[in-house]
């Protein structure tokens, strides 16, 4: 039996993760929509705030009904601040299927898991699962691991810091939504801080993102303080053949074939990782590949589609863009000589003399963009421009910029063999202490000093990893990113509602992710490992606060 439902007697920090779990708040949800209110209401019912009600608010984010993030102020001496930060929507319960009931109610579906794993045959990931649930150690439910727990840690802490008779500085708790979707809540945050930090007093010295991260050891990675967030990228190529009657193939040039070029060239290729302080990004990978049709017919298709995912630890986007064209254009080259080469041999067979070959080109879509604005009609490009406005709402980034980029193809009446490439989703941004010079090296050593505190309390360990590898709202807390690398992103993304417009003013300052770990977020088996989270994580948090508002 589990030893969490054996004895019902969790931390301070365990009590509110379950509690908090018990609150669904999947993305785009009603539940996610009313969870800021139940948080502001278990906030002011603290003892810290009895007198101080006024020192927890919330702020309209985005949505309809709206969506806000919820703000808890611990006062302190002088104006230094420190910023905890997590996001409180989950993705779907609906990998639960028949236990889709409990997902939410971490004991029991802890002891459903337990039975439902028991009964059947296993793979290697369930009876990891099975295995780690009958240990007592880790406890299961939606949005527990991620990021429930996190957000627990961060309010036990909150606590923890306003019962000191002395208070070095001040402790500013931050819950937000939309992490899953397109990180609206935090850089709706960021947008609004400047004006609160001003409204507040307050100097915002740092901040500690609570996100949660996996570990399929023994924990010793996910206990860990991350000195940085790996960047985002998804571009694309929209390649452009010329459709031919499929009995008369040399006839026409195959979108497939250059796309599968591209797709060779990019897939798993570990060449296009980045390394930087010593760690190696993920490979990209194809996230979406599809021919842009409708229903069957013996014509090969004008249009092939291919979106990537694409993790950097230093790479700019005008950098990815670059290679990316590159890498598009060398694809080109490759498909156009075989099928030439094809072509050539096919008609010496039949003792016909014609030459196959074909030119052709790579754009960025910033330059079709330009190109549409020169030759199409009024009309026309006010057409897609409301298409562009109806797609503002979209959660579907890869079929939006799809109908977009099309859209402006056809417009310019361009032929293939062409690709467009750009990109398709919001970008997140690659941030790291490091870059921020001294103000980030002292931030991160006297984080030090603080794990080190930790380590010999709880006779654990603390590592220092300089990439959280997963994406996350840590992209856009405190990081101000490069105008002209803002501007390469918003000529070559064709949906503005996936361009982030990062205000002048935005603040900057530096940030470390310090979450809980645990194994399978987002999956059915979702655990979170209880004995670090519940007891240790707090308590690193709290340290972690005095070390950085400390003179």
């Amino acid at each position: 039996m589990n030893k969490a439902i054996e004895t019902g007697s969790l931390s301070r920090a365990g009590q509110l993760s379950v509690e908090m779990t018990r609150w669904p708040s999947v993305t785009g949800s009603d539940g996610e929509a009313q969870f800021s209110s139940r948080l502001t209401s278990l906030l002011r019912s603290l003892p810290a705030f009895y007198d101080t009600p006024e020192n927890v608010f919330a702020r309209d984010s985005h949505g309809s009904p709206a969506r806000q993030n919820v703000f808890a102020l611990v006062r302190g001496e002088g104006r230094r601040c420190l910023v905890l930060a997590g996001h409180f929507d989950t993705v779907s319960i609906a990998n639960y299927t028949t236990l889709s009931a409990l997902a939410c109610e971490p004991e029991a579906l802890t002891t459903a898991l337990i039975a439902e794993l028991s009964a059947k045959s296993r793979n290697a990931v369930e009876e990891k699962a099975l295995s780690d649930l009958l240990t007592g150690d880790f406890l299961a439910g939606r949005g527990l691991l991620d990021m429930k727990s996190g957000l627990a840690a961060g309010i036990a802490a909150l606590e923890r810091y306003a019962a000191l008779a002395q208070r070095p500085g001040n402790l500013l708790f931050i819950a937000t939504p939309d992490e899953e979707n397109r990180s609206r809540g935090i850089r709706s945050l960021r947008d609004r801080l400047p004006d609160i930090a001003s409204q507040l007093d307050l100097d915002i010295v740092g901040g500690i993102n609570l996100d949660a991260s996996g570990d399929d050891g023994d924990g010793g990675l996910g206990r860990a303080v991350y000195l940085g967030s790996v960047g985002k990228f998804s571009p694309f190529a929209f390649v452009a053949g010329r459709p031919t009657h499929a009995g008369y193939a040399y006839d026409g040039v195959s979108a497939h074939l250059i796309a599968a070029e591209i797709m060779r060239a990019v897939e798993f290729n570990s060449a296009l990782c980045d390394e930087a302080h010593g760690e190696v990004s993920p490979a990209p990978v194809c996230l979406e590949a599809k021919d842009v049709r409708h229903g069957y017919e013996v014509t090969t298709p004008a249009h092939v589609w291919l979106s990537f995912n694409w993790l950097t630890h230093r790479r700019s986007p005008t950098d990815i863009l670059e290679e990316f064209s590159a890498i598009a254009t060398a694809a080109m080259d490759r498909a156009l000589q075989s099928q030439k080469e094809n072509g050539d041999a096919f008609f010496a067979r039949q003792g016909i003399e014609r030459n196959v070959r074909a030119e052709g080109r790579v754009i960025s879509f910033g330059e079709l963009r330009k190109l549409a604005a020169e030759t199409a009609d009024g009309d026309t490009i006010r057409r897609i421009a409301a298409l562009e406005e109806s797609l503002a709402t979209s959660d579907e980034p890869l079929s939006a910029t799809r109908a977009v980029v099309g859209e402006l193809l056809t417009a310019t009446g361009l032929e293939g063999p062409l690709v467009v490439v750009g990109f398709s989703t919001l970008h997140y941004p690659r941030v790291h202490t490091g870059d921020l010079g001294e103000a980030g090296q002292e931030f991160a050593r006297r984080l030090q000093v603080a794990a080190s505190l930790i380590e010999d309390r709880h006779q654990t360990s603390i590592c220092f990893r300089q990439f959280f590898a997963g994406i996350s709202d840590m992209s856009f807390f405190g990081h101000r990113p490069d105008t002209a690398q803002s501007e390469t992103l918003k000529a070559n993304t064709p949906v503005p509602a996936f361009v982030d417009a990062t205000p002048q003013n935005a603040l900057s300052y530096p940030v470390v992710n310090i979450g809980p770990w645990g194994r399978d977020y987002h999956q059915k088996w979702e655990r979170v490992h209880m004995g670090y989270t519940f007891e240790v994580l707090p308590d690193l948090i709290h340290e972690c606060t005095l070390a950085v508002l400390s003179r």
